[in-house]
């Protein structure tokens, strides 16, 4: 099985980079590194989602020749879903599993204002407050400027996402979220069930928005190596 992993805002493919040696062996990780960041830092980030899914739909059809699930974070979470509803749409093709992280159901409204147009102070709090940026990088004045184009175009393709009109999946759905992230409540975790005919599972993690880069990583880790053995065996 091949599991390609989309990142969170302003995050890229290195997120991922250790999965390969601890998912089991039969799971090959595939990191999507997407433009504006680490080592194509030089080209233009997406603003919007359609433009994005039209390159990856085309760009992963090549490595679909294995069994394949999706998996996303956040503004990843978006990604994997309207991948897999463009491959399913125009393709017939289904993932094994769509994996979702700490993001509310496609259908379910923003419950925060945008802000990939705030000052850049006020914009840099939002990230504090987030808790996903280390400290060090946010006090770097010479790094924020090279960083700032890409994390306003991430939360602009973040803040004006709009869902496919038919949104409905074919495909598992398994849910992840933090305990303590007020960005992805339960309730709007639970209506991912909504966009699936298949089985829906919904697991819950001690910690808050990037719950599973820090405070449960471990038990993430087991957890989704078990989600994804399931429906491999």
């Amino acid at each position: 099985m091949r599991l390609f992993c989309f990142p969170y805002a302003g995050g890229g493919a290195s997120a991922y980079r250790a999965w390969g040696d601890d998912l089991p062996q039969e799971v090959e990780v595939c990191p999507v590194q997407l433009p504006g960041r680490e080592s194509r830092l030089r080209e233009t980030p997406f603003t919007g989602i359609a433009p994005l899914i039209n390159a990856l739909a085309q760009a992963l059809v090549p490595y679909l020749d294995l069994p394949f699930a999706l998996f996303g974070h956040s503004m990843g979470a978006v990604i994997s879903y309207e991948t897999a509803h463009r491959l399913q749409q125009e393709r017939g093709l289904h993932p094994v599993q769509l994996l979702v992280s700490a993001r509310r159901a496609p259908q379910v409204p923003p419950t925060e204002e945008p802000f990939h147009r705030l000052p850049d102070a006020e914009f840099r709090q939002k990230l504090r407050n987030l808790n996903g940026t280390p400290k060090s990088i946010l006090e770097d004045a010479e790094l924020m400027r090279l960083l700032l184009p890409l994390l306003r175009a991430d939360f602009e393709l973040n803040d004006t996402y709009v869902p496919s009109a038919s949104f409905m999946l074919e495909c598992p759905i398994t849910v992840y979220g933090g305990l303590a992230d007020a960005l992805a409540r339960r309730q709007h975790l639970e209506a991912w069930r909504e966009v699936t005919h298949a089985s829906f599972l919904l697991r819950i993690f001690p910690g808050g928005h990037f719950f599973f880069l820090q405070e449960s990583r471990q038990s993430f880790i087991r957890a989704i190596a078990e989600d994804l053995l399931r429906f491999l065996h």
